[in-house]
C-alpha cells in the first residue's frame, strides 16, 4: 500500500478526487495541517463520492507532528522544482509521496532538506503546474505500476 500525504490542502475538490483516487487503489491518505476548508465541506463529500467507506485517512497538525509518529519513513517529495523525473525513480509498498499545497506546493526548506527524494512530472517551461489532483494521480499510478498492480483488479469482463 501506498501513502499519500497533502501538506496544507487549500480546494476541497482536489482534496476529494485524491481521496476517490486513494480509495480505488487502496492508497492510505495522509492529509497535514492547516487545510483551506473544513472536512465536512460539502465540495469535498461530492468529489469523492460514494467511496468515503474504502479510504483510510489519519491527521496531523504539522509536519512535525506527522514525523513523530512516522519514524524514518521512506519518502518522495512531488515538486515542481525537483530535478528528477517521477518515472525514473523506484516506487516500493509503503513509500509516502509528498505533495503541496495548490498555491505554493511543499516548503523549500522541505524539499532542500530532502532533495535525493524529490520528484518532478514533466512539463513544458511555459506551464506552472498541474492540478493537484491529476498529479497525485500520475504519480501514484506509476508506482502501482511499478509493483504490479498488486491487490488491484487488472482484468475486466471482456478479458
Amino acid at each position: 500500500m501506498f501513502n499519500i500525504v497533502l501538506h496544507e490542502p487549500e480546494i476541497p475538490q482536489n482534496t476529494g478526487n485524491i481521496a476517490r483516487t486513494c480509495a480505488v487503489t487502496g492508497a492510505k491518505l495522509h492529509i497535514i495541517k492547516p487545510m483551506g476548508f473544513e472536512i465536512d465541506d460539502k465540495k469535498l463529500k461530492r468529489a469523492g463520492l460514494d467511496y468515503w467507506h474504502l479510504l483510510g485517512v489519519k491527521y496531523y497538525e504539522s509536519l512535525d507532528d506527522f514525523f513523530a509518529q512516522h519514524k524514518n519513513p521512506r519518502i518522495f517529495l512531488a515538486s515542481t522544482k525537483a530535478a528528477k523525473i517521477h518515472s525514473d525513480v523506484e516506487f516500493r509498498d509503503g513509500d509516502f509521496i509528498f505533495f503541496g499545497k495548490e498555491t505554493k506546493g511543499l516548503p523549500e526548506d522541505f524539499i532542500k532538506a530532502n532533495l535525493d527524494c524529490a520528484i518532478r512530472i514533466p512539463m513544458i517551461d511555459e506551464a506552472r503546474s498541474l492540478n493537484l489532483s491529476n498529479s497525485v494521480a500520475i504519480i501514484l499510478y506509476e508506482a502501482l505500476r511499478q509493483t504490479g498492480y498488486d491487490q488491484l483488479k487488472t482484468k475486466g469482463i471482456f478479458a
